[in-house]
């Protein structure tokens, strides 16, 4: 069941209203009702996957509870290991067993049987990336004693499975969405109007854009090879933004709808485009997979370490290389990581002349703001080829034909509304954003008559020049 569809408005709409006839006096019912319609939620996609993700939520649950309880120091890291080993298993199994298995046999130049592993080859289960992560950082946060561990299983059922962000995120802390489902949700108004407008507006960047600037994308990613330099460094920088109108267009509609339900959800992105170096890029998307990497990966390294630039490079190395990886089981996210985690370094070089220290990143901060953008630009924009490319030879394929100067003899006539669109939407982010969505608290700025009538301008713009339906990029991963 995608956001962008009329049965999720059916079903959000029906929850909604069961939702809020329950009442707040009667919260576990409540909970009962949204563990429900989430596993139903869920089911749609396929029912099979509904038993991964309730073993999932048992193994953590119990892990918590038995780390919190037990005094030995030892059973506790045995507790945790089971659930890191548990999560980072089925990871592997259904995401990068084939991944693995044919590296290794290109390696030793071994030919595997397909039936020897074919019972491995089914569908990864949407959201898998994102729920593992979820549930293990419950256990190591209450293995580190940063959240106590829930005796309610209802409430933890629900903290795991929550329809609005179980599919693609934000990937959420225990200690900030679990204690939500333990107070008790008093009907707010406002809340229901806010979270309705962001819903709006999340659904005009995942339809109007997002899918749109798709049509042009996979034209041309399709068979690289018949065009030139202009045409693939424009699609290359189309897609960019449908990755982040896609993805922050599910973010905003998962909020939104979170709200409607009285929760709140993590903010994922910060104007990511608008960052001055590709370390801060990095704290502005996907904001809650990089918080993540950095609390669980790359700190403990750090930790463990006498904390010297060398070691601080050797980890942000790894944990760039994860991040890339957990897209995806193919070199080119690989490459894509790697690709970060050089700038980044070199970001962070500082050398001494004399009393004074300089690095590029205080160089960047210095200069205009269009070096910034160009700097950073280049290199998110540049480096998303292989994020986008279908595997390692058709990426560096691209590199080669932008970089031999092809002609593009079809540029002008793929260059024109597609691109005014992006331009358009970066604009009214740049300057709304920090109240959260363009649509955010209109009733301030307008009459009531000309609120609407901008509400149905985008309910008519999203319906009339709706792209081509395409799944959310992220639930993939």
């Amino acid at each position: 069941m995608l956001f962008n569809s009329f049965d999720f408005g059916v079903f959000l709409i029906v929850v909604y209203v069961l939702y809020w006839t329950i009442g707040r006096e009667r919260r576990t019912f409540q909970n009962v009702l949204l563990v429900t319609s989430s596993y139903f939620f869920y089911g749609l996609w396929d029912w099979r996957f509904l038993l991964l993700i309730v073993a999932s939520s048992l193994i953590d649950f119990y892990a918590g509870k038995a780390i919190e309880k037990t005094a030995s120091k030892g059973a506790k890291k045995g507790w945790l290991w089971f659930s890191i080993f548990w999560n980072l298993g089925i990871l592997f199994v259904f995401k990068y067993f084939n991944f693995f298995i044919d590296n290794m046999a290109s390696l030793f130049s071994t030919e595997i049987p397909e039936q020897g592993y074919h019972f491995i080859k089914v569908i990864i289960p949407v959201g898998l990336s994102f729920y593992t992560f979820q549930t293990m950082s419950y256990t190591i946060d209450v293995y580190r004693g940063r959240s106590k561990a829930t005796n309610n299983l209802l409430e933890f059922l629900c903290f795991v499975s929550f329809f609005p962000q179980l599919v693609a995120g934000p990937i959420e802390r225990a200690r900030e969405l679990l204690g939500q489902f333990e107070k008790k949700r008093n009907f707010n108004l406002q809340n229901t109007k806010d979270g309705l407008r962001q819903i709006l507006w999340g659904l005009f960047k995942k339809i109007v854009v997002a899918d749109n600037v798709a049509l042009v994308v996979n034209t041309y990613y399709e068979a690289p090879q018949d065009h030139g330099s202009l045409t693939l460094l424009y699609a290359t920088t189309l897609f960019f933004f449908q990755l982040y109108c896609d993805f922050s267009g599910y973010s905003d509609i998962a909020i939104g709808t979170a709200k409607l339900f009285g929760f709140k959800l993590s903010k994922n992105f910060n104007i990511p485009y608008l960052a001055k170096t590709v370390s801060e890029y990095w704290r502005r998307w996907h904001i809650t997979l990089t918080k993540w990497f950095t609390d669980y990966v790359y700190g403990p390294i750090i930790k463990n370490t006498n904390r010297s630039y060398y070691m601080k490079s050797i980890a942000l190395f790894i944990t760039m290389m994860l991040i890339g990886l957990w897209h995806g089981a193919n070199w080119t996210f690989v490459f894509f990581g790697l690709i970060q985690a050089v700038f980044i370094i070199v970001e962070r070089i500082e050398i001494k002349l004399g009393k004074k220290t300089y690095s590029l990143t205080k160089g960047l901060n210095r200069v205009p703001f269009v070096v910034n953008f160009l700097y950073t630009s280049a290199i998110i924009i540049g480096s998303s080829v292989f994020f986008r490319a279908r595997d390692i030879d058709q990426a560096f394929l691209i590199y080669k034909r932008v970089f031999s100067f092809i002609p593009s003899p079809e540029f002008s006539l793929v260059i024109g509304f597609k691109i005014c669109v992006v331009f358009l939407l970066m604009i009214l982010e740049i300057f709304t954003r920090f109240k959260n969505h363009p649509l955010y608290q209109l009733e301030n700025y307008m009459s009531r008559p000309l609120r609407w009538a901008v509400y149905y301008i985008f309910i008519f713009i999203i319906f009339r020049y709706a792209g081509p339906k395409e799944q959310f990029i992220y639930f993939q991963f």
